[in-house]
């Protein structure tokens, strides 16, 4: 059994849906702003997440008058953002999974154990 087909776009379709010239994606692509696929024809063919990628382009080039190299920038950092938030996310479900059950009680909001012995109390 074949997975589902992704929608895709042609060009000519996406040009007018968000009215660009069909050479302006051809730039973009060109820059590594997009990344359409092809088909077995070689026809550029656009998925919904290219689609969210050029609706992020056009508000930042259009609504906050960004140029294509700022664009550049806020994509990749954006990219990296993601990437470290998927990091930390999974970070965090190692540490509940494993290092969470294997606290002694009444030491599961410490990071460090600390011998009683060792522990100095102020006097406030």
């Amino acid at each position: 059994m074949r997975p589902p087909k992704k929608a895709s776009y042609m060009i000519s379709s996406v040009a007018e849906s968000y009215q660009i010239h069909p050479q302006t994606l051809r730039l973009y692509e060109r820059l590594g702003l997009l990344k359409p696929t092809r088909s077995e024809g070689n026809t550029r063919l656009y998925t919904n997440e290219d689609l969210k990628q050029l609706e992020v382009i056009l508000t930042l080039t259009r609504e906050l008058g960004v140029n294509l190299a700022g664009v550049e920038v806020i994509l990749n950092m954006r990219e990296k953002m993601e990437k470290l938030q998927k990091q930390v996310e999974d970070m965090i479900l190692f540490v509940r999974e494993n290092v969470s059950p294997n606290m002694a009680g009444g030491m599961k909001n410490g990071l460090v154990r600390v011998p009683a012995s060792k522990i100095i109390r102020s006097k406030r």
